[in-house]
């Protein structure tokens, strides 16, 4: 069987892969993509972009309910959830196919099929009409992760739910529990309980939102009840007994165990790397803990063996594995790019309200030794929030005292997600607080608080 030759194969078109193949194609590397299911991968299909697509249709919803605050009339609210879904799909489709467009654009060779990688510089791909083989001296893997199933919480799609059948609910849960408060299992949470189901959040860790710095996850918890939720902190669902369109689950919690039903049950209990049946072993690159082990440029220490994204571990983001595919890209281009800082890297999560941070907690900064001074402003004391409707939050910043580098900033409330990366950006400047305190924020904004929060740290906040 003849092969093909290019100069790199990007297994797998998620927001990794296909982003490194475009990157490879730019600086005239010939560049193909093997993918078994969708372009875009899951992030586009099932992830990061439909469900923001269903939390905006949660969003418009709870708005409308709070139409009288804003001296507006609506009347006979109510949503139809089969439409909702059929919008979050049709952004999705859209998408795909607009990476099918961008892959022609620049001229890379899709392939559609199952990859396996024989050898070094050579990938053997079972496509519906057969085997094709490839050749090239780079191959990126791009594979992705899929959601970790816990022995007895398995999905089966109609009581209990992946994230994939929680973006196609069969029905809308009367009672819902979502395992794991990470930002999969608090946006599920916060989109049906806006709806209307009566939600419960089992976290084993002792805090939800494990992630975030301390003070931000217990405002948002604070938040959370009030809309309706249940919050058991600390606490591990050990069974599943599911009945006839019921689910009994065993939770126990601080030694104690109980029984609580349920309509639906959504487990989002982490991710397990796409590992198997690409011959990894044999080729001699190191697995552990179902993630590829790479250094900072993405190398897995088998020559001209790269992986990147979720499969490379943490931080599991889009934006991660895209940045670090342009890295690869120009790397086997010859080119000598910047590794990529996970401490430079923000997370955004879109429940009701927001949650957005990048670089270190309070908490860590101190485990780190440094000495902090850290900065809160409220969005109370912020006109353009009050004037939305949306007082409740928090921009929360900290500086290294010795050097005035900020170290990390962490938010909660209204659009902060799109707030944050103004904070991203003065991480990668490097930037002190002297430059923060220095710029000029636009009046009225949001982005004020942003401001006030560093002028906090320093004993000079103005508006609080």
């Amino acid at each position: 069987m003849a092969s093909q030759s290019f100069d790199m194969i990007v297994i797998g078109a998620g927001p990794g892969g296909y982003v490194a193949a475009i990157r490879g194609a730019q600086l005239g590397l010939k560049v193909a993509i093997v993918e078994r299911e969708h372009m875009g991968g899951i992030c586009l299909n099932w992830g990061c972009i439909p469900t923001k697509a269903m939390l905006r249709s949660a969003e418009v919803f709870h708005l409308m309910h709070r139409a009288k605050e804003f001296g507006l009339s609506a009347s006979g609210i109510g949503f139809d959830l089969d439409a909702v879904v059929k919008r979050s799909r049709g952004v999705a489709k859209q998408l795909n196919s607009g990476v099918g467009h961008l892959m022609k654009k620049n001229r890379v060779t899709v392939v559609m099929g199952t990859a396996t990688v024989p050898a070094p510089g050579r990938v053997a791909v079972t496509t519906d009409k057969g085997e094709e083989v490839l050749e090239a001296p780079a191959i990126v893997l791009a594979t992705g992760a899929r959601a970790r199933e816990l022995p007895g919480l398995e999905a089966d799609g109609d009581l209990v739910w992946t994230y994939k059948h929680a973006l196609q609910p069969p029905r809308m849960p009367k009672r819902l529990l979502v395992i794991g408060s990470g930002a999969i299992g608090i946006e599920f949470a916060s989109f049906f309980n806006t709806l209307g189901a009566e939600t419960t959040v089992v976290e084993v860790l002792a805090r939800i939102l494990p992630v975030e710095d301390e003070e931000i996850a217990a405002f948002a918890k604070k938040q959370f009840v009030k809309q309706g939720m249940t919050i058991l902190e600390g606490a591990s669902v050990t069974k599943l007994d599911r009945g006839r369109g019921t689910v009994t689950a065993h939770i126990e919690k601080d030694g104690k165990a109980e029984t609580r039903e349920f309509d639906a049950v959504i487990s989002a209990v982490g991710i397990v790397g796409n590992t198997e049946g690409l011959g990894l072993e044999a080729l001699g690159v190191t697995v552990e803990r179902t993630h590829v082990v790479t250094d900072e440029y993405c190398r897995t220490g088998v020559e001209g063996i790269y992986a990147i994204g979720d499969l490379a571990g943490a931080p599991w983001l889009a934006h991660k594995a895209s940045h670090e595919g342009v890295m690869v890209a120009e790397l086997i281009a010859g080119g000598h790019p910047h590794p990529v800082e996970p401490g430079a890297i923000a997370g955004c999560t879109y429940c009701q309200p927001q949650i957005a941070s990048v670089g270190l907690t309070e908490a860590r900064a101190k485990a780190a030794g440094h000495e902090v001074k850290v900065g809160r402003f409220p969005f109370i004391g912020n006109g353009k929030a009050i004037a939305l409707g949306e007082a409740e939050g928090l921009v929360k910043t900290v500086f290294d005292a010795k050097t005035g580098a900020l170290l990390g900033a962490h938010m909660v409330g209204a659009e902060v997600t799109e707030l944050i990366q103004g904070y991203v950006i003065g991480r990668t400047l490097e930037t002190t607080e002297a430059e923060l305190m220095q710029t000029v924020f636009p009046h009225p904004t949001l982005s004020e608080m942003m401001h006030e929060s560093v002028l906090d740290a320093y004993g000079r906040a103005i508006h609080f």
